[in-house]
């Protein structure tokens, strides 16, 4: 039975050792370390691993699209040097996260992934200011949470696995809650200006307002029954 049981370990050992070794080579580093490093590194590889339309919508500077969920992923990712750094992100982390394993795991030495993705570093500061308006603006915004009634904002994006859970129950609570209370989401990605005015640096983003006053802010995954409490 011992014997059994030290197999059983030693077995278990072997696997967290093997884990431990595929992404012995990954840095999951804040915005501010991220462009230290970047700043630091000659001719740094940049690789934005969100969708080809996340990436012409904005991308750090020198950055190059390599799509994570792009078939050709690894074949892609290969052309890059191995012995040199490289830098990934995508929106909020999660993506970036498999791909800077997965560039680990094809031999890279030195990976190093954006924490937060590119809402923090915006969040952060860091993107390029901007002229342009997309979406709505602060004063349509300020607009928007004016009300005697309570006010919930959420702030989510399609491709959001939280927010797609969160969807449901959430348009369900929009109608009925009609005349009580107004429920409006807004689409970060169709609001930047504003996400970025607010320092949003993740999602999904619930906000409640009362008299155009803040109450409270939730971040990331709530349930629906949470939500409720928080609401009555």
């Amino acid at each position: 039975m011992k014997a059994k049981i030290s197999a059983i370990m030693g077995f278990c050992l072997f696997i967290m050792g093997c884990n431990a070794q595929t992404s012995k080579n990954v840095q999951t580093i804040p915005a501010a370390v991220y462009a230290e490093k970047i700043k630091a590194t000659p001719n740094a590889q940049i690789l934005d691993v969100r969708s080809p339309e996340e990436f012409s919508g904005e991308h750090l500077e020198q950055a190059e699209n390599v799509n994570w969920n792009d078939p050709n992923f690894v074949s892609n990712a290969s052309k890059y040097d191995k012995s040199k750094p490289i830098f990934v992100y995508c929106k909020v982390g999660g993506r970036s996260k498999q791909a800077a394993d997965k560039l680990s795991a094809l031999g890279f030495t030195e990976v190093y992934n954006l924490e937060g993705g590119i809402m923090k570093w915006n969040a952060a500061g860091f993107s390029k200011p901007s002229d342009k308006i997309i979406g709505m603006c602060s004063q349509e915004y300020g607009d928007l949470i004016k009300s005697d009634k309570k006010i919930l904002v959420d702030f989510y994006a399609d491709w959001c696995e939280p927010c797609k859970k969160m969807t449901p129950y959430l348009l369900k609570m929009q109608t009925d809650l009609k005349g009580k209370m107004t429920l409006s989401r807004l689409n970060a990605d169709e609001n930047k200006t504003l996400v970025s005015e607010m320092k949003l640096d993740e999602l999904p983003v619930l906000i409640l307002y009362e008299n155009g006053q803040q109450k409270w802010i939730h971040k990331g995954f709530i349930s629906e029954s949470d939500l409720k409490k928080q609401l009555q």
